[in-house]
């Protein structure tokens, strides 16, 4: 005869609670099962406290830190296993310093940092000066401390001296700018440790500010910016029915408009003669700026050329027409050969211009000049001059394939920069070429062709 045995896990199933949702619920019959559960819960809340106390020393412990802790731990160790009272003394030295750097970890986050710029756009050349306000928001006094912080590729360390509770210092920070480019700065970064460098706590704040630094540009008259002297349009080779600048007069044939008949000279000859007109259309410039390693001989060609095609962009947005700046897009190297990019840099104002400018750099793989504006004709069929501005290695060849990709009625300008070369102005074909060593060059030959 064989009794029923009681289950470890008995099922029960409660009633509905009113929702109309039976629920089923199991109770453990074993106390094991309750302490194993305990047990798991326990190591977990172990393994996260270990995880962070490593996490701690790692990140407290520098490298003099771990050599005196190892001293420590190898000297009284080995010391009082072998009866060596010499490395238990230099363990218990080791011991001591570890414990008299402790200290100067206390207070790490009583610091209150704000740190503000004078200015988050500037020109090349000129530096912005920073303000550092560290504030004391503990109630016990904080020890001198040390604040990094990180300015582009750099790193500046601002001493912060003995603070009282709720007492200020401020420090000026000064961000250089000698180069072109966007800075960024911060986020600062508080710094406590001991004289002797063996323990450190850091503190990181999120104040980061963004600093574009923008090209050096010259002011270019408005008469002379791209040939062009008209604000509205500029009469174009093209020769339509219909427009607002007149050009000849010519016989009728069907399909012509007849508000284009020129009365006056039909009653003369006795044969209806319409207008003709030539075709005008918005100012559209184009500027194309090479970008390739291997159109520039030095950084300071590249640097020139940035400059030349800024100033012509800023004078050309601030002129109201269409300016449209593009200079070539980095390729993969496996499709260098056969295919084309083009990066277009925006012109809504001149101040997004010198923006995207202000980030833009050479690379050894990116379209060359000609496929620039290849495709920049494409783009833009409507322009009515174009801007090739590059560097000394360019020759008369690519410039000319350059400016093939124009039609004839478009007026090409090739802005050749090379510090070392001696500011002309000369034809190639139907294209200007500039050649300037100095940007202030570029505003004395523009005013000169302009005049020719």
């Amino acid at each position: 005869m064989s009794f029923p045995t009681e289950s470890r896990l008995t099922r029960t199933v409660a009633g509905s609670d009113g929702t109309g949702i039976s629920r089923t619920r199991y109770s453990t019959a074993s106390s094991s099962t309750a302490l194993a559960l305990r047990g798991l819960r326990s190591w977990r809340r172990v393994r996260a406290a270990a995880s962070a106390v490593a996490a701690w020393v790692a990140g407290t412990l520098t490298v003099a830190g771990w050599t005196l802790l190892s001293v420590a731990v190898l000297g009284i160790g080995i010391g009082l296993a072998f009866g060596w009272l010499e490395f238990v003394a230099a363990g218990v030295v080791a011991t001591v310093l570890i414990a008299l750097s402790i200290p100067f970890l206390f207070s790490a986050r009583s610091y209150d940092v704000d740190l503000t710029l004078e200015h988050d756009r500037v020109v090349a050349g000129s530096p912005v000066s920073g303000t550092l306000t560290v504030r004391n928001t503990g109630r016990g006094i904080a020890l001198p401390g040390r604040i990094d912080i990180p300015i582009g590729d750099g790193l500046v360390d601002v001493y912060i001296p003995l603070l009282r509770s709720d007492h200020v210092h401020v420090d000026q920070v000064i961000v250089p700018t000698h180069r072109r480019g966007i800075v960024h700065v911060g986020p600062a970064r508080t710094v406590r440790g001991d004289p002797l460098g063996i323990l450190r706590r850091e503190a990181t704040w999120a104040d980061r500010h963004t600093l574009f630094v923008h090209p050096v540009t010259t002011a270019l008259r408005s008469t002379t910016a791209g040939f062009i002297r008209d604000l509205e349009g500029s009469a174009s080779r093209m020769i339509v029915d219909s427009d607002i600048s007149f050009h000849a007069i010519r016989e009728y044939v069907p399909g012509d408009a007849q508000r284009n008949v020129h009365w006056k000279s039909t009653a003369k000859t006795g044969t209806l003669m319409v207008r003709q007109y030539e075709e005008t259309r918005r100012s559209r410039m184009v500027i194309a700026l090479a970008a390739s390693d291997a159109e520039f001989a030095t950084d300071e060609e590249f640097e020139l050329a940035v400059s030349a095609a800024a100033s012509l962009g800023v004078r050309g947005i601030r002129d109201g027409r269409d300016v449209d700046v593009v200079l070539g897009g980095e390729l993969p190297e496996l499709v260098r050969a056969s295919a084309r990019s083009m990066r277009e840099l925006a012109t809504v104002t001149a101040r997004t211009l010198l923006d995207d400018l202000s980030s833009v750099e050479r690379a050894p793989r990116v379209s060359a000049l000609a496929d620039v504006t290849s495709l920049a004709a494409e783009t833009h069929p409507d322009a009515s001059i174009a801007f090739l501005v590059c560097g000394s290695t360019q020759t008369a060849r690519t410039l000319q394939a350059a400016a093939l990709a124009f039609p004839a009625d478009v007026a090409v300008v090739a802005v050749i920069c090379n510090p070392e070369a001696e500011p002309g102005f000369r034809r190639l074909a139907s294209m200007s070429v500039l050649s300037i060593g100095l940007l202030d060059d570029l505003r004395l030959l523009l005013a000169r062709g302009a005049q020719s």
